[in-house]
């Protein structure tokens, strides 16, 4: 007896957009079969309302979605880290005000060219004074470039981003930093933060690692989160904020210790009298231990290094 053979009828796939026949709601109902709708679909397309979401920005930047850019603001960066591979960073801070000796010496002679022509005026006399501050501290833009060079020589060479410098991304030392990982051919990262005044990012930091943050509180939390190191030069509000919230963190051990270095212990003893918080019983004599002081960038890399070794650890695992 013999079989017969079956041929199944299988359609051809159907197309992933297009359509042989519309769907109804692909066009809008006519005004003929309803004269009082007229304008009405215009009126509901123009409202924001109909908006998506993803595309509504007042509504991004509304109290109601704060959550949701919280969670942008620690995403966006963190997958564009993750992709370039940076593994380990040293954090650099410092005063946005500390420029290049050259830069310093141009802001002098700018001012004691205005000087001859008012030589009582006192807010021109105290300018100076601050230049000439500026000029001496300028020192630390050189050790803030010598050292983020040798950070980026570490390694297996510049190609290696296991290890690279990041700082906030702006001018003085942050710029000093930056600058001197790209001499030495190395990716850089510079965290920016948006705020009222118009800013621009250091020429300095690699263009794909130069990320803008919103809130000041996820920008620290990436400061911290790859963190081998933490390295501060005489600075401002924004160093001391910097610094002491490291400091805290570590105190109560809400991350690993980890090196915290001063450069300029002149500078630092007279902005912070450590000494003194732990005289009046404010912070322990273990606190004082959380930090060093340095002066070059060979002592800043031999210390951080020696810590690691102290540890157990390499500082590059």
């Amino acid at each position: 007896m013999s079989k017969k053979k079956f041929i199944l009828s299988i359609p051809k796939p159907a197309h992933p957009i297009r359509r042989k026949e519309a769907l109804p709601w692909q066009k809008p109902k006519p005004v003929s079969e309803d004269p009082k709708i007229a304008n009405k679909l215009e009126t509901i397309l123009d409202n924001s309302s109909y908006v998506p979401a993803i595309e509504d920005i007042d509504f991004l930047q509304g109290p109601n979605a704060r959550g949701i850019r919280l969670q942008l603001d620690y995403l966006k960066p963190q997958i564009i880290l993750n992709k370039h591979g940076i593994e380990h960073t040293i954090v650099v801070f410092g005063s946005t005000r500390i420029v290049e000796p050259l830069a310093a010496q141009k802001k002098i002679n700018s001012l004691s060219k205005k000087l001859e022509q008012k030589p009582l005026d006192k807010e021109l006399n105290r300018k100076l004074a601050i230049a000439k501050r500026i000029q001496i501290n300028s020192q630390y833009y050189q050790v803030a470039r010598e050292f983020a060079g040798i950070v980026g020589k570490a390694g297996n060479g510049p190609e290696d981003c296991r290890l690279v410098i990041m700082t906030g991304g702006g001018p003085g030392i942050m710029e000093a930093a930056n600058r001197g990982a790209a001499e030495a051919q190395a990716e850089t990262v510079g965290l920016n933060i948006t705020l009222p005044s118009e800013q621009f990012p250091n020429p300095y930091v690699t263009p794909e690692l130069c990320l803008q943050f919103h809130y000041f509180a996820l920008r620290k939390l990436h400061f911290v989160l790859r963190a081998r190191a933490l390295v501060a030069f005489p600075g401002g509000y924004g160093t001391l904020d910097e610094m002491f919230e490291t400091l805290t963190l570590i105190q109560t051990r809400k991350i690993a210790p980890m090196p915290v270095v001063l450069v300029g212990k002149k500078f630092w003893k007279k902005a912070v009298n450590m000494d003194f918080l732990v005289d009046e019983g404010v912070i322990d004599a273990e606190d004082r231990e959380l930090f060093w002081y340095a002066e070059t960038a060979a002592d800043i890399w031999s210390g951080i290094n020696q810590w690691y070794e102290e540890k157990g650890e390499r500082l590059l695992p």
